[in-house]
């Protein structure tokens, strides 16, 4: 699929429904745009002269400066960084294009990401978030004034540590010894102490902003370590000593910052980069706060019939600030029905119906295996979006065809025997005939389209 692009809209035709495309990224696999351009393939596949505007969604993680940058028409600065497994990689930063003061962009996926952590080497206690640190140091000495950091899609659990290392903060244990720079989370164990006076200059006049998950915090029962530990490659002794970790960063930058920062919003944020970068003088945001003010995506909703988004899993976390639950959390202020589609479809997956989700699918079409699965990723989610959208059509035509065959009515020489099927005249549908023509057809005959 092509590069990233927003917005992209389809040739008008008179009549022709609007869909609108707000997809996040399937991790490891496609980016936000390319998730974008395959829904647009299959819902015109579908129907041909729908007009779709496409308007790929960050969270923060992998796209997030690709995003921003393009949608300002900013600029893109490559450099190398330290990658989380400690070797040198490829990585970028930008600038918007369109800011009153210099402000730059700073993706932590893009230095700290899972998707670089060869799957071999998976483990949040032994992957750093120094690079993280050399992207923001990179940018303040380029002359931003503003920083805008996306967490999202670590593959790191150091806290945010390494991060600030980098920026020349040092850090000490229970007796005094100077913890070595990157060395992961593992080396928190007896994390005491923090020297903040060698921080880059900058700091002290450059804002921070982090856009970040604003529900995930450091420590206790729903702490990083423990939700997220296993899904970055931690087993569960690994799980109790990235908890152990955690709570040691949370006393550090605590008594830094003068308040308890263990519970505070989106601290846990990317392997606790939150605290890390609260630390560092920075304001975590909702990541929706900072991203919908440069996608509009209200504005797109307004003139919208259908929303399609999309994201690698949908589960019990989902609603908890995940692009399909915030897509559709906007959607619902204008009463506009979504589609939600995923890679796969986990556990409590039902509770996204309460989010504003109206129905939600996974691409899958039969058992495969990951490595499959990615490699088929884009024939897929074409597949199922078309899918999706000709449900749609039916539940148009369900509520406002007059060419409906007429129902049938079932004659019976007793209570067990069918005898003959004969057509029934047409009749007023009811409230309960309608309900139940909306659940046959996918949810989404709330609304139909206008054309």
């Amino acid at each position: 699929m092509g590069a990233f692009t927003f917005p992209a809209v389809t040739p008008v035709t008179r009549n022709s429904p609007r869909v609108l495309i707000c997809p996040s990224g399937f991790k490891e696999s496609l980016q936000p745009g390319q998730v974008a351009d395959c829904i647009e393939a299959g819902v015109l596949r579908a129907l041909s002269d729908a007009i779709v505007i496409k308007a790929p969604m960050v969270d923060g993680g992998e796209g997030f400066t690709e995003a921003l940058v393009a949608t300002t028409m900013g600029e893109t600065h490559h450099i190398d960084v330290t990658g989380p497994v400690r070797k040198t990689i490829s990585s970028h930063f930008g600038f918007l294009g369109n800011a009153e003061t210099p402000t730059a962009v700073v993706e932590m996926a893009a230095a700290a990401g899972l998707s670089i952590v060869p799957t071999d080497q998976r483990n949040p206690l032994h992957t750093t978030t120094f690079g993280v640190g050399e992207l923001i140091a990179s940018a303040l000495d380029a002359g931003a004034e503003r920083i805008l950091v996306g967490c999202g899609d670590s593959g790191t659990g150091d806290g945010g540590i390494g991060m600030a290392q980098a920026l020349g903060a040092r850090f000490y244990d229970s007796r005094d010894r100077e913890i070595p720079a990157g060395m992961g989370g593992a080396s928190l164990t007896d994390l005491a102490s923090a020297d903040l006076s060698g921080l880059h200059p900058r700091l002290k006049v450059a804002k921070i902003d982090v856009a970040c998950n604003w529900h995930n915090v450091l420590c206790g029962p729903k702490g990083v370590a423990r939700v997220f530990g296993p899904q970055k490659g931690a087993n569960p002794e690994e799980v109790e000593v990235m908890s152990m970790a955690m709570d040691n960063v949370a006393s550090v930058v605590g008594k830094a910052l003068d308040k308890d920062i263990s519970l505070a919003p989106g601290s846990g944020a990317s392997g606790g980069m939150g605290a890390g970068l609260m630390l560092i003088g920075a304001t975590l945001h909702p990541r929706f706060d900072i991203i919908t003010k440069f996608l509009n995506i209200e504005t797109l909703v307004q003139d919208t019939d259908l929303v399609f988004t999309a994201e690698g899993g949908i589960d019990f976390q989902t609603p908890r600030g995940k692009v399909p639950s915030e897509v559709a959390r906007i959607a619902k202020l204008r009463a506009v029905p979504v589609i939600a589609l995923a890679g796969t479809v986990g556990e409590g997956a039902e509770t996204n119906y309460e989010a504003g989700i109206d129905a939600y699918a996974s691409i899958l079409q039969g058992p495969s295996t990951l490595t499959k699965a990615i490699a088929d990723a884009e024939r897929l989610l074409t597949d199922a979006a078309e899918s999706a959208m000709r449900m749609v059509m039916v539940g148009r035509a369900l509520m406002t065809s007059e060419n409906m065959p007429p129902r049938a009515e079932v004659a019976q020489t007793n209570k067990d025997e069918v005898d003959v099927v004969v057509p029934a005249k047409r009749r007023e549908d009811s409230p309960k005939r309608k309900q139940l023509i909306s659940q046959v057809t996918y949810r989404l005959s709330v609304r139909a389209f206008s054309y």
